[in-house]
């Protein structure tokens, strides 16, 4: 039987890790059993970089924490050592890692995890490791959003610049054919007033000699 100070000890530990993983987006469980000193070193190593909290628990402890939590059905995951990886901050993170370093170590294989408080599958796990990260879905975001936008843009500005081009090049035929068509309406004006100034002149001198005999 363990010594009541066993027992406290043991209690201790799984209400630090239920307050803990409380806060956690998501779990990765893995086995990490073969992996050199080398390669476990670069994998803690990235974890860290990305935010990951990583330590291999015991599966009794991690049993009575989740149940504590209230997911159950990880016992099949709980059989061999087992690595937890998880993280409060980025929900792909602790995914992203494990199978980047599992495609890289074949040592390193991926049991399942737990992603928003559900139990997820290997394939659910990696499925979420496929996932662009925060960044790249932002960038993707603000450039959807602007794309059309400078598109418009664009097409905007080459319509105007094609108008203004055609604009300046119709502009000189139709001066010159105002230019043209100016002296031809003034000379046929001119003639017509040359022409009818005579007409008027013999009536009235006809007038005259009509009217000098009555008096």
């Amino acid at each position: 039987m363990p010594s009541e100070k066993i027992l406290e000890a043991k209690k201790k530990i799984v209400a630090d890790l239920v307050a803990d993983y409380k806060e956690a987006q998501s779990f990765v469980f893995v086995d990490a059993r073969g992996l050199t000193v080398e390669q476990d070193t670069a994998l803690r190593t990235e974890m860290r970089k990305n935010g990951v909290n990583y330590k291999v628990v015991k599966n009794t402890t991690l049993n009575l924490v989740f149940k504590e939590l209230g997911i159950e059905g990880l016992d099949e995951m709980f059989k061999g050592p087992t690595a937890v990886a998880y993280s409060k901050e980025d929900m792909m993170a602790p995914a992203k890692v494990s199978k980047k370093f599992a495609d890289d170590f074949e040592k390193l294989s991926i049991k399942g995890g737990i992603i928003e408080g559900k139990v997820a599958t290997v394939a659910e796990v990696e499925a979420l490791a496929a996932v662009p990260s925060k960044d790249v879905l932002l960038s993707q975001i603000v450039y959807a959003l602007l794309f059309p936008i400078t598109k418009l843009a664009m097409l905007t500005k080459a319509t105007a610049e094609k108008l203004e081009s055609e604009g300046g090049v119709a502009a000189a035929p139709a001066e010159e054919a105002k230019a043209e068509e100016a002296p031809a309406e003034a000379a046929p004006a001119e003639e017509a007033k040359a022409e009818e100034a005579p007409a008027e002149e013999p009536v009235a001198v006809a007038a005259e000699a009509t009217e000098t005999p009555a008096e």
